[in-house]
C-alpha cells in the first residue's frame, strides 16, 4: 500500500490568501488588493490586507509544516512583490522575502514547489487591460525570467499558471473576480490564449537556463460525467470535456488546441485573435514541459440543456463551482445528483470520478508526468473542548490519497500529493468561513494557530508512506 519514497507529500497555498502585509516592503497594489474594497464583491467585506499574517510568520508556519512532516510546500509568488509597477522597477525587499522563506523550506528539508501566478496581478497591469493586453504577456515573460534566476538555483519546481479557467471564466462570464465582466466568451477565450502563450514563452526561456529543474502548468480537473447513458447526455458529457478540459489540456500537452472547439468557436466568431507565431510558440513549448499539475476537488456531471435556459447563478455562494449554472453556450447544465454525496458548498464527493477522470486523461495524453496540486475538503470545522475535530476532512483526504494510490497502481504516473492547504487561509470570496487547512488560525486570538486533528493524522500518513491509509 505504501507510496513511493521520490513520491512527495505536500500541501498548498496561495501568496494572496496567506501573506497579508499588503503594502509592507515595497510591494505593489493588486488586482485584488482593489476588487476586494468594492462592497458586496465578498463575504461580509473581507480581503487580503493582512489575511493570516504569513509574510511576518512564515518562520513560524514552516516549523508548523515542519512538525508535521510535510515534504513539499507549494506557495505561489506575489508578482506585485517583485515588481511593484508590474514590470520595469524591481523591489529587492520582495526577492529577499522569497528568498527567506526558500531557504526556510530548505533548512527543514522541505522542497519548494512555486507557481509565479495564482490570481494576483499588479494593478497597473489589471488597468491597462489584464490579460486582454498582450504587454502583460511580455511583463510576464521578465517578472518569470527575473524569478528563474533569482531563485532556480533551489527551486527545482515551477508552475507558471494557477487554473487559468477560473480565473478566466469568473473574470469575464460570471463576473465574481477581476475585472468583473460578465458574459462575455470572446474575452474569455482571449484571456486564455494570452495566458498560454505566455506560458509557452516562459517555459522556452526556462528551458535556455539550463537549471535542472522542471516546469509546467496547473489546470482545474474536473472531469466530466453525463447523468445517465442517453444519447444527449453522452454528448453534453463530450462537449463539456473539449470545453472544460481539452481546451486547457491540449495546447500545454499537445501543442495545439482542440480542433471540435476551434470549429464551434469560428461558428460563432469567438476564436481568439493569435498570430501564427503564437501559435508556433505554444507548439515548441508542448514538448518542453515537464509535467501538469492537477487541481481536482469534484466531477461535474452533466446534461444537456432542452427547452428554456436557466440564469446564471452569479451569488458569492455558488460563483465557484456548485452546480446549476448552464454552460456559455447553452449546450449542457451541471447538475446535483441525489446519489452522490455534497459537501456544505455542494462540491460533490467523489474518489471514484478522480480515478476514472486519470484514466480518461491517461487514455488521451499518455504517460504525461502529473501531480494533484490542489485537492481538499472546505469545511467549518468543529471546536470540541477547544480541539479543532475536522473528521471530515481526514476522511476526504484519505479517501482521495487511495484513489492516487489506485491510479498509480493503474499505471498513470503521479508524483506528489499537495492537499489544500497546509493551514486555513482567506477564501478569494467566503473570507474565513470556509477552512481547508491542517492548521487552524484564530483570528479572534492575534491570528494564533492550532494544530487540527488531520494535522497528526498526515503526520503518519507521511511518516508511514502512505500505509496507515484506511
Amino acid at each position: 500500500m505504501k507510496f513511493a519514497k521520490d513520491f512527495l507529500f505536500g500541501a498548498a497555498t496561495a501568496s494572496y490568501q496567506v501573506e497579508g502585509a499588503w503594502d509592507q516592503d515595497g510591494k505593489g497594489k493588486t488586482n485584488w488588493d482593489e476588487f476586494t474594497k468594492i462592497p458586496g464583491k465578498t463575504f461580509e467585506g473581507t480581503n487580503g490586507d493582512v489575511a493570516i499574517d504569513h509574510y511576518n510568520r512564515y518562520q513560524e508556519d514552516i516549523a508548523l509544516m515542519a512538525e508535521m512532516g510535510l515534504e513539499s510546500y507549494r506557495f505561489s509568488i506575489s508578482w506585485a512583490r517583485i515588481f511593484p509597477d508590474g514590470s520595469g522597477r524591481i523591489n529587492q525587499k520582495g526577492i529577499d522575502f522569497y528568498n527567506n522563506l526558500i531557504d526556510e523550506c530548505i533548512k527543514y528539508g522541505i522542497v519548494p514547489f512555486v507557481t509565479l501566478y495564482h490570481w494576483d496581478l499588479p494593478l497597473p497591469l489589471e488597468q491597462q487591460g489584464s490579460w486582454l493586453n498582450k504587454n502583460t504577456v511580455d511583463a510576464y515573460l521578465e517578472y518569470a525570467l527575473l524569478c528563474f534566476n533569482a531563485f532556480g538555483d533551489r527551486v527545482k519546481h515551477f508552475i507558471t499558471f494557477n487554473e487559468t479557467v477560473v480565473f478566466a471564466n469568473l473574470g469575464y462570464l460570471a463576473g465574481a473576480h477581476p475585472p468583473g465582466i460578465e458574459n462575455d466568451p470572446k474575452k474569455y477565450f482571449q484571456v486564455i490564449h494570452n495566458v498560454f502563450y505566455a506560458h509557452a514563452q516562459a517555459v522556452i526561456a526556462y528551458k535556455k537556463l539550463n537549471q535542472f529543474g522542471e516546469i509546467g502548468l496547473s489546470n482545474v480537473f474536473s472531469p466530466a460525467f453525463p447523468v445517465d447513458e442517453s444519447a444527449d447526455n453522452i454528448f453534453a458529457a463530450m462537449h463539456a470535456n473539449q470545453f472544460q478540459m481539452n481546451w486547457f489540456f491540449d495546447p500545454i500537452l499537445l501543442g495545439h488546441y482542440p480542433q471540435y472547439v476551434i470549429d464551434k468557436l469560428s461558428e460563432n466568431n469567438l476564436l481568439p485573435d493569435w498570430t501564427e507565431q503564437e501559435l508556433a510558440t505554444i507548439k515548441k513549448a508542448a514538448p518542453l514541459n515537464d509535467f501538469m499539475g492537477l487541481n481536482y476537488y469534484q466531477p461535474m456531471r452533466v446534461e444537456k440543456i432542452k427547452g428554456e435556459v436557466g440564469a446564471h447563478i452569479n451569488t458569492l455562494e455558488n460563483s465557484t463551482g456548485s452546480p446549476g449554472n448552464p454552460s456559455f453556450d447553452h449546450v449542457y447544465k451541471t447538475v446535483k445528483m441525489d446519489n452522490k454525496r455534497y459537501t456544505k458548498w455542494n462540491w460533490e464527493i467523489s474518489p471514484t470520478a478522480f480515478i476514472d477522470g486519470l484514466e480518461m486523461l491517461k487514455s488521451q495524453y499518455g504517460q504525461i508526468k502529473l501531480y494533484i496540486t490542489e485537492n481538499g475538503l472546505g469545511d467549518e470545522d468543529p471546536i470540541i473542548e477547544g480541539e479543532v475535530c475536522d473528521i471530515s476532512r481526514i476522511h476526504f483526504i484519505n479517501d482521495h490519497l487511495l484513489a492516487v494510490k489506485e491510479a498509480i497502481d493503474r499505471g498513470v504516473h503521479i508524483k506528489g500529493y499537495y492537499a489544500w492547504s497546509a493551514i486555513d487561509l482567506l477564501s478569494w470570496l467566503n473570507g474565513y468561513k470556509k477552512q481547508y487547512g491542517f492548521i487552524y488560525v484564530d483570528h479572534n486570538d492575534n491570528l494564533k494557530r492550532k494544530k487540527k486533528a488531520s494535522f497528526y493524522w498526515y503526520k503518519d500518513v507521511i511518516a508511514s508512506r502512505g500505509a496507515t491509509l484506511k
